[in-house]
């Protein structure tokens, strides 16, 4: 999955998008490389990151789904947004998937406006809130903590009329480093939930913290990562580097046999 972030303060400045043509140019770039799809955005969600609102957010991404679409009917987009009347849009636009980090429980309009599209939905743990998640994140035993969170929302939100999900335990949304390598080691638990586990770590503070440098330098520490999700049973990637990703699971799977 091929992130294109249309969006001027996504924490990794390589990723942000300065217009939707340049959106589009770069989404069409990661389907040309090999991503199998791409997720885009209106809105970021790091650490303190100020929201906008819905109105906002789809101006950001419409721009980006119509142009791409345009160019290849074929693809496949995620939306990440968690307000229902962008996802509502993207979906009648053309768009395949809804990426939430809410989780439909911020906008309790989303789950029925997935269910209504019968789009697939990946829905993600946060502890707070993009504003609040990184003050002092706290857990008993953050693997069994999500774990069923995430087997309790998965029952809620198909009880609702969704089918076809995907989960994402949200590395770095609510955790500290050491939570994050945790989740990472545990990683194989999570196929108890029966459904897509999705991998988010490229270049995020996990990896280039520990690296002490930054973002634009974590792109060897991504793929170590990619390659240890991949054995511990990752799905999907989504990821700022799709080239650099599509070799590690093409090594992965001759790993495999």
């Amino acid at each position: 999955m091929g992130v294109v972030n249309c969006t001027p303060d996504s924490f990794f400045a390589g990723s942000r998008s300065q217009s939707q043509r340049q959106a589009v140019e770069q989404g069409l770039n990661m389907l040309n490389e090999g991503a199998d799809l791409l997720d885009i955005g209106g809105q970021s969600s790091r650490p303190g990151a100020e929201e906008v609102g819905a109105e906002q957010e789809w101006k950001r991404v419409e721009g980006a789904v119509k142009g791409i679409l345009d160019a290849h009917p074929e693809a496949l987009l995620s939306i990440d947004t968690f307000h229902h009347e962008v996802a509502g849009r993207a979906l009648e636009a053309g768009a395949f998937m809804i990426n939430d980090i809410y989780a439909g429980t911020r906008d309790h309009h989303m789950v029925q406006t997935v269910a209504q599209a019968q789009a697939p939905y990946a829905i993600m743990h946060m502890q707070g809130t993009p504003a609040t998640m990184q003050h002092a994140p706290q857990y008993q035993n953050i693997t069994a903590e999500i774990q069923q969170w995430l087997i309790k929302r998965i029952a809620e939100v198909r009880a609702a009329g969704v089918q076809s999900m995907v989960a994402d335990v949200g590395f770095g949304f609510g955790k500290t480093k050491a939570h994050n390598y945790q989740l990472l080691r545990e990683l194989e638990s999570f196929s108890a939930l029966e459904v897509p586990i999705m991998v988010g770590v490229s270049r995020k503070s996990m990896i280039y913290k520990h690296l002490a440098c930054g973002p634009e330098d974590a792109l060897n520490g991504t793929t170590a990562l990619h390659a240890w999700a991949l054995d511990r049973g990752a799905h999907i990637l989504r990821v700022h580097d799709v080239p650099e990703a599509v070799e590690t699971i093409s090594l992965h799977r001759a790993l495999r046999g």
